[in-house]
């Protein structure tokens, strides 16, 4: 017997739900409690919500009916609007070769060594549709651009004006870079990108970001950045290991030379490129076209045929063209993480740069080796034209200028 505390109860649950049902769940629900009830349900719950029997018995028809449409598997087959696996399939999956054609298109324009996360290509989606088409692959370019971010590739403009006038050939030459990086890889010959972080002044300066300090407490540091409040200037020169992910800082206190920076070199291969690499014969260096290791710096040049001399290791250089160097791998790899490290903390002494340097560190294993480096490097240095034609340097056919090699002049 249905007692009128159950449709007291039906009636206060009803009230609750009713703004949310629309007219098919309104008659689903009210069958299903009639269901639930049993004998003398549908008049119950009719007379609890004011919802008509026949409506109510409509609900029940459907739910029976929708039972006998349930598959073995759970299924409701009245709902599915098309059988399991059909629709369009994905272009990819249609043209087995699409993905490696278009990869093919972007690889040799991209700017990085191979094994970037992030690798940016400087070919319009537009121009990338229009030559798969041309090959027979008929695609837009709306397409294109979904199949780059799934490929891991996105377009990535620069943060700062460009040094210079793009050089004609400068794409080129991050081709040449790429292929030269692979081939050394391949080959398990360490490559090495180098550069010459920002000069720092040592003091109490401001430094920017900020940090976590006790609040109402920050660091107290001077009013103004002035030289001659300065114990001296910090000059970290770095040289990163792309395949390893490893780096060196030498922190320098004089000048900062081509004596210095193949001095940092010598560093990083007797303290940790040599531990890596013990069979190696070959070294690769990536470096900006101009500064301590530019590629029109004669000293630079004779500096490292002295390294050559010493460690019996051929030096291949390849120079990015004017204007790019902020596309070196090491200003994106290692320096910008030692900032991050820094930030908001004055560079009171140089040990204290040496330290923060050195703990630096990633969640992809980046691992730098610090130190000081107090010897003197004077400017000014000149490089005889006897002294350069005793070099034994190989010029490569595609801008020499940009791209050689150094070997030992020893049994020349």
């Amino acid at each position: 017997m249905i007692t009128s505390d159950v449709v007291e109860a039906i009636r206060a649950k009803y009230e609750i739900i009713e703004p949310e049902l629309d007219e098919r769940s309104r008659r689903v629900w009210a069958a299903t409690e009639a269901r639930i009830i049993g004998h003398g349900g549908v008049r119950a719950i009719s007379r609890a919500t004011g919802i008509a029997e026949s409506t109510i018995r409509a609900g029940l028809r459907e739910i029976n009916a929708r039972s006998e449409r349930i598959t073995s598997d759970g299924s409701d087959k009245s709902r599915r609007v098309r059988k399991k696996g059909g629709g369009r399939k994905s272009l990819a999956d249609t043209d087995i070769i699409l993905l490696e054609l278009l990869d093919s298109l972007v690889e040799p324009i991209s700017r990085g060594d191979p094994a970037s996360p992030l690798r940016w290509t400087c070919k319009s989606t537009r121009r990338l549709a229009k030559e798969l088409t041309s090959k027979g692959h008929n695609i837009s370019h709306v397409k294109v651009g979904q199949l780059l971010a799934d490929m891991n590739y996105s377009l990535q403009g620069t943060r700062k004006k460009m040094e210079g006038k793009s050089h004609p050939d400068r794409n080129a030459q991050f081709e040449f870079i790429n292929e030269k990086v692979k081939d050394f890889q391949h080959r398990n010959q360490p490559v090495i990108s180098v550069d010459t972080k920002k000069k720092e002044l040592v003091g109490r300066f401001t430094n920017a970001g900020r940090e976590y300090q006790p609040k109402g407490k920050p660091e107290e540091v001077e009013t103004y950045d002035f030289l001659s409040l300065a114990l001296g200037k910090g000059i970290p020169y770095g040289v990163y290991d792309l395949a390893n992910n490893q780096g060196w800082v030498s922190v320098g206190t004089d000048h900062d030379t081509a004596q210095f920076a193949v001095s940092t070199i010598k560093q990083w291969w007797q303290q940790m490129g040599k531990l890596v690499y013990p069979t190696a014969k070959e070294l690769l260096i990536t470096a900006d076209g101009g500064g301590s290791n530019g590629s029109r710096n004669r000293l630079w040049k004779y500096e490292i045929q002295q390294f050559v001399n010493e460690t019996e290791i051929s030096v291949a250089v390849c120079h990015f063209p004017p204007g790019t160097s902020k596309w070196n791998k090491i200003e994106h790899r290692m320096f910008s993480h030692i900032t991050k490290n820094w930030r908001g903390r004055p560079l009171t002494s140089y040990g204290v740069i040496v330290k923060l340097i050195a703990n630096t560190t990633t969640e992809a294993g980046l691992k730098i080796n610090a130190s000081l480096d107090e010897n003197e490097y004077p400017t000014g240095i000149k490089v005889s034209e006897k002294a350069m034609k005793d070099l034994n340097i190989e010029k490569e056919q595609f801008h020499g200028e940009w791209n050689y090699t150094v070997r030992s002049n020893k049994n020349r």
